[in-house]
């Protein structure tokens, strides 16, 4: 499997955006409207500057966006960004749902034991060298 470490990079950093509450919560607030940050900050028991950092590892993840009015940097949710965590979620559970279903299709082949009625496990023929 060939992993592109640019993609992989920018999935943990969007991973790790998403991990922290706070940043969660400032996604919520700002994907109606833009909000500067003095204002997201007025509803957090932190530091301004601590609101700030969350901020900046939302926009390195592209989860968020700033854009200037007048004095004012408003930051606002960018949907494409949750569009990638979903696909990125979505190629994994395809993945793991087709192994499940081919795990299922083998136990489904594996013959019963007379007595149990227990499907056995697939076992190598033992030989004389073994």
């Amino acid at each position: 499997m060939v992993v592109d470490e640019g993609a992989a990079e920018n999935l943990d950093r969007l991973f790790h955006a998403l991990a922290d509450p706070t940043r969660r919560d400032i996604l919520r607030r700002c994907a109606d409207e833009g909000l500067s940050v003095s204002r997201l900050a007025a509803g957090y028991p932190m530091s301004f500057a601590a609101v700030q950092k969350h901020v900046a590892v939302l926009e390195r993840a592209g989860l968020v966006g700033k854009r200037r009015r007048g004095r004012e940097q408003l930051v606002r949710t960018e949907p494409d960004a949750l569009a990638r965590a979903r696909q990125a979620l979505d190629d994994l559970e395809a993945l793991w749902r087709g192994r499940v279903e081919r795990m299922s299709g083998l136990l489904a082949r594996a013959p019963r034991t007379e007595e149990t009625g227990e499907r056995q496990a697939h076992r190598p023929k033992e030989g004389p060298d073994r």
